[in-house]
């Protein structure tokens, strides 16, 4: 569900001397982010979190995601506190000092007092007796300051690189949209299998409204779906709209053919393939996946398609089958700048070099898929990025090399989508608007109710 720190009462409550599993729990999963081995929304769904009561789960997950958000002005609010400012602090208490000080600065449901004795006790725990006196000092001074007094803007909280790139792309009230997204606890957003699942959930407890852009989609206000029959059986599937649309554009069709072929390039973790099927029930489908761990995931996800879908581990780039799909959705692998309000340590991991590295990669992704289309097919081109290198300029760099291919605007695609009724009429306005000259569909975070996509779609000529 979503959640506001703003709303927490403090997760279990221990006596002196102890550290309550939810700040535990974060803490062990800001380490291993801390230390580039995992990535917080993975381990927020591991069996170290799942194990903790609802309440210290909510702890934990705003604990993590709120730590990560604003490390930097974290980082920069505490210098100034240190005895020693600009000297190298170890990990763990550069751990401890972020989590003392979100908790202290932006969740006022929580006493300073728990806030302090905890983050020492943590600073002791993790092997730093020494340094929890040091602990204990900054964190009293910080909790003297208005949280008022220590306010910046939210553009502040991203690497400087990063907000000037938006903000030549996408101008001051773009960049401010993108800012604030990141910012915030992205909406948690479900799809539906059938229409009757909504009443299943809404006698489990989940307070469900529609969603912003798609009929069979809906945000959750309150209420864990992971916990219901529904979720454990698969009718209802955590997934962000912009994803779902991804998947929407690509498989949708006014007349599915029994006969139509396929290409799902880099399918895992799988919900754009079920939309994929659910759209062309009688489609052979073939998902492809690089990765041995993701791909057995994704095997046991489409299990319940049976012969409709074959898994394929497989470098989607090197695929050799040409002129044999009739539709390849490449949803490609990415920065993901799109995503930061859901992946936040993204902004302490990217380089701006990274962008040409993941643009060569695309474009092999992208060429091969149109390889694999039939003359008359067509592929659609997506990313979570908010950037050019990885959007315009690989569309326009694939289609220098390809003759035979040409850009497909994608506003017929979502006014037949509007009169099939798969979007709303709301959606479908805000998606029209939208488009940019060329056709493509961008997603800006925060200017939409949606995580940042980039979507293009290429006809390939008989």
């Amino acid at each position: 569900m979503a959640y506001s720190p703003k709303k927490d009462t403090g997760g279990t409550k221990l006596k002196k001397g102890t550290v309550a599993p939810a700040r535990r729990a974060a803490f062990d999963i800001l380490m291993a982010v801390e230390k580039g081995q995992a990535h917080s929304d993975e381990m927020l769904r591991g069996r170290a979190v799942n194990a903790l009561s609802a309440a210290d789960r909510n702890l934990a997950t705003a604990l993590v995601l709120g730590v990560l958000r604003w490390q930097i002005l974290l980082d920069s609010q505490m210098q100034g506190l240190l005895k020693r400012p600009g000297g190298k602090l170890d990990a763990e208490i550069r751990i401890v000092l972020r989590m003392g000080a979100f908790q202290l600065l932006h969740m006022d449901r929580i006493p300073a007092r728990a806030a302090i004795d905890e983050s020492v006790e943590l600073a002791k725990q993790a092997g730093h007796r020494f340094a929890s006196g040091m602990v204990n000092a900054v964190l009293r001074k910080l909790s003297t300051l208005s949280p008022e007094s220590e306010a910046k803007p939210e553009k502040s909280a991203f690497p400087v690189w990063m907000v000037e790139r938006w903000l030549s792309n996408f101008g001051v009230d773009g960049t401010e949209a993108i800012c604030h997204h990141g910012q915030s606890q992205p909406t948690l957003s479900v799809r539906l299998a059938t229409p009757e699942v909504e009443a299943e959930l809404t006698a489990a407890g989940i307070v469900l409204e529609a969603g912003g852009l798609l009929s069979a989609a809906r945000s959750v206000v309150s209420g864990d779906v992971t916990a219901t029959d529904a979720f454990r059986e698969g009718r209802v599937r955590l997934q962000d709209e912009g994803s779902q649309l991804v998947a929407e554009l690509a498989g949708w069709a006014s007349e599915p053919s029994k006969e139509k072929k396929i290409l799902d390039a880099c399918a895992a973790p799988g919900g754009k393939t079920l939309i994929l099927a659910e759209r062309n029930p009688q489609a052979q489908i073939l998902a492809c996946e690089i990765s041995e761990p993701r791909s057995e995931y994704l095997r046991q996800r489409l299990a319940t398609l049976g012969e409709q879908v074959e898994c394929r581990l497989i470098d989607a780039a090197t695929l050799e089958e040409p002129s044999f799909y009739d539709l390849a959705l490449a949803d490609v692998p990415c920065s993901g700048t799109g995503t930061l309000g859901r992946n936040p340590e993204i902004r302490y991991r990217l380089r701006e070099e990274d962008f040409a590295r993941q643009a060569e990669r695309q474009r092999g992704i992208l060429m091969a898929a149109l390889r694999a289309v039939k003359p008359g097919g067509r592929v659609v081109y997506s990313t979570c990025s908010l950037e050019p290198e990885e959007n315009e300029q690989v569309v326009a760099a694939v289609l220098a090399e390809t003759p035979n291919a040409h850009i497909i605007p994608l506003a017929g695609q979502i006014e037949a989508l509007c009169g099939a009724e798969v979007l709303t009429k709301a959606g479908g306005e805000l998606l029209l608007g939208a488009l940019t000259e060329e056709g493509f569909l961008r997603l800006l975070p925060g200017a939409l109710p949606t995580d940042g996509f980039f979507i293009a779609q290429i006809g390939r000529e008989k």
